[in-house]
């Protein structure tokens, strides 16, 4: 058996091509997917105090709890950066170059802490304020779904605005795995961002979303086709996804497609497929004729 076991070995070692085995220039492993959850569900503790962690809060202690909890943050946060952004560029001569590119990124986004708890904040209060089912904060908070996904991507989006590799994605698959919402970290969503229900959401890389907008259950912004180079290959890095301004309602399995842009104070409704824009203050439903309609 043992000869058979280092024959099979031989034969994978000799077939792994570079692109698909990773092998890191400084000498470190991937980013770990199980410390990035625990360091999630630590930032919705230190958001959210008391929710997540079954810790049992008071005044008395809350700035205790919460700089214990934002050092244990830092310091793991400063190693997962590490590990993402030096694996292709090794630490050489004793300088450690990704290490403190690391701890600065980590900082910068520490200070953000503040900004985005108000943020969040502000996205359950639109959530409560727009759901005649929720009888609390606390509520929407615990139980929703939703909110849990709105925290990871705002937490992953930050990252990447930083420079962060790999670690947003990680973050928003985990979203997408937990809670059926698939929201590309590189996705820019304003305030008061609501999801009601939000199974099956897909939002995209290149979306552009404004204040106060909510989406319903199976909504995609997508992209409508992908711009090819010579040689067949899509063309990374090009807005493809759709522009929805404030105050912009859609309901579920609405389809929008390509980069066009939904014009503010809009609803769109249930079902719809649109690969064009539309003005403000329309209102598009479809229509089993004409397949959708301004009313």
């Amino acid at each position: 058996m043992l000869k058979n076991i280092n024959r099979i070995a031989s034969e994978l070692a000799s077939n792994y091509v570079e692109d698909m085995t990773y092998m890191p220039a400084h000498e470190k492993p991937m980013p770990s997917a199980k410390i990035l959850e625990k360091i999630v569900v630590k930032l919705r503790e230190i958001i959210f105090p008391g929710y997540f962690e079954g810790t049992r809060i008071c005044s008395a202690s809350l700035e205790y709890h919460l700089g214990v909890a934002l050092e244990w943050v830092a310091l793991k946060l400063v190693d997962e950066i590490h590990r993402a952004l030096c694996y292709e560029t090794p630490d050489k001569d004793g300088v450690a170059p990704c290490r403190e590119k690391a701890k600065e990124i980590t900082m910068s986004f520490m200070e953000y802490l503040p900004e985005l708890r108000r943020i969040l904040t502000k996205d359950v209060h639109a959530t409560y304020d727009g759901d005649p089912a929720a009888k609390s904060y606390s509520e929407i908070i615990y139980c929703y779904p939703t909110i849990r996904a709105i925290i990871n991507h705002r937490i992953a989006h930050k990252l990447r605005q930083l420079g962060v590799t790999i670690i947003p994605r990680m973050i928003s698959e985990m979203a997408h795995s937990e809670t059926g919402i698939d929201i590309h970290p590189g996705a820019a969503i304003g305030e008061r961002f609501v999801i009601d229900h939000g199974t099956g959401v897909v939002i995209g890389e290149t979306c552009i979303i404004g204040n106060n907008v909510k989406l319903y259950q199976g909504v995609t912004l997508g992209a409508k086709s992908f711009p090819v180079d010579e040689e067949g290959n899509p063309i990374k890095g090009i807005d493809r996804h759709p522009v929805v301004e404030d105050n912009v309602v859609i309901y579920a399995d609405a389809t929008i497609l390509g980069r066009v842009t939904v014009g503010k104070d809009s609803v769109i409704g249930a079902n719809v497929f649109m690969a064009q824009s539309v003005p403000e203050n329309s209102r598009i439903m479809k229509s089993a004729a004409d397949g959708f309609k301004t009313i």
